[in-house]
C-alpha cells in the first residue's frame, strides 16, 4: 500500500526505489562503521582521524535522511532497520577492539570505495528513470568522494 502518489511509471519507480533503498542501507552502514572506528581509534594521529571520522558520520547521516525522505516522497517506504542494513550492506565488517590510526584510515577508505562504486551504479540506473533522484545521488557521491580523497591522502 502506498499513501503517496507519484508520476513515475511503475518500472521506473522500481528502479528508483531499489536505488534509494540501496543508498540508504549503504549510508546507514557507513555511518555505523565510521562511528565504530571513531570510538576505537588509537595512535599518534588519534585526534585528526577521530575528528575526520565524525565528519563522515555527519555526512552519511545527513544524506541518509535526504535519501529516505526522497523514497517516502515517491511512495516507497524506506527501510533502515538494523536487520535490513546488516543483510544488505557490502561494507566489510569492522574488526573488534582497538583500531590503529593507520588501519582506521584504510578501513574508511575501503568502505568509501565500496559505497562510492555502488552509488555510481545507482546514478547510472536512475538518470533516465528519475533525474531528481539521480541529482541527489550525484550530490551525495561528490561528498563521499571528498571524504575518500582525504582518507586516501592520509595514507599516501
Amino acid at each position: 500500500m502506498s499513501v503517496v502518489k507519484n508520476a513515475l511509471p511503475e518500472a521506473d519507480l522500481k528502479v528508483v526505489g531499489d536505488a534509494l533503498q540501496g543508498a540508504l542501507v549503504d549510508l546507514v552502514d557507513l555511518a555505523l562503521v565510521a562511528k565504530q572506528v571513531h570510538w576505537n581509534v588509537v595512535g599518534p594521529r588519534f585526534r585528526s582521524v577521530h575528528l575526520q571520522l565524525d565528519e563522515v558520520v555527519t555526512s552519511a547521516r545527513t544524506h541518509s535522511d535526504v535519501v529516505a525522505e526522497r523514497a517516502s516522497a515517491l511512495g516507497v517506504t524506506p527501510d533502515g532497520r538494523a536487520a535490513t542494513v546488516a543483510s544488505s550492506s557490502a561494507i566489510t565488517a569492522v574488526p573488534e577492539g582497538w583500531v590503529k590510526d593507520a588501519d582506521a584510515v584504510r578501513i574508511l577508505g575501503d568502505a568509501l570505495d565500496v559505497v562510492i562504486d555502488r552509488m555510481r551504479e545507482r546514478i547510472r540506473s536512475t538518470g533516465e528513470a528519475d533525474p531528481v533522484t539521480e541529482d541527489i545521488l550525484i550530490g551525495l557521491t561528490g561528498d563521499l568522494e571528498k571524504h575518500r580523497w582525504m582518507f586516501r591522502a592520509e595514507s599516501a
